[in-house]
């Protein structure tokens, strides 16, 4: 738990028994490769921390996965669009290897909302620290080019150890033909 106290004090601060409390409300879950946490067309109702393993954020465009959103250990999952405004998911939430997950229902955020005021202030550092991100990944598919994009990746090692080529692929905005294509000429 103390990676997720972790996770927590990095967007505002509390007193060690508050984060005791916040902590103790979330609930452990084993999930097996290529489990899904959240199915197309459900709604998105927990805040998930990754403890160990890989989850994969990605939706279908005519029966082709396209992967959006990759979660590591000691950081976060979620359809924010779906948790927010409590409509159907348009992503699936799959985890891409076995996995440990912490999560925390909705309704559970709500209520520490009312008890610590300053988990207002924690969530909306993170949702703006995850809107950041989402804006990064949007104009770097929008902006940059593909070999751009995968040499990026490669000064983040998990993505290259853990997630399949095909995945990569996907993220990045390519064909796996093409992504094989572009690692040939890198080396």
């Amino acid at each position: 738990m103390t990676e997720l106290k972790n996770f927590i004090s990095s967007y505002a601060s509390f007193s060690e028994a508050e984060l005791d409390d916040i902590v103790g409300r979330f609930k452990q879950r084993s999930i097996a490769k290529n489990e899904f946490l959240l199915l197309e067309g459900t709604v998105c109702q927990d805040l998930v921390f990754v403890q160990e393993g890989c989850l994969r954020l990605y939706y279908l465009d005519d029966e082709v996965e396209i992967s959006v959103w990759f979660a590591f250990p000691n950081s976060s999952a979620i359809d924010i669009y779906s948790f927010i405004s409590d409509k159907p998911s348009k992503y699936f939430l799959q985890a891409i290897e076995d996995s440990t997950i912490l999560y925390l229902p909705k309704a559970e955020l709500t209520s520490l909302y009312t008890e610590y005021p300053t988990m207002q202030e924690m969530m909306r550092k993170f949702w703006e620290d995850a809107v950041l991100n989402l804006i990064d990944r949007f104009t770097a598919l929008q902006r940059d080019s593909a070999e751009k994009r995968y040499l990026d990746l490669m000064s983040k090692p998990p993505y290259l150890q853990k997630i399949p080529q095909k995945y990569l692929a996907s993220f990045i905005g390519v064909t796996p033909t093409s992504l094989s294509r572009i690692r040939k000429g890198i080396r």
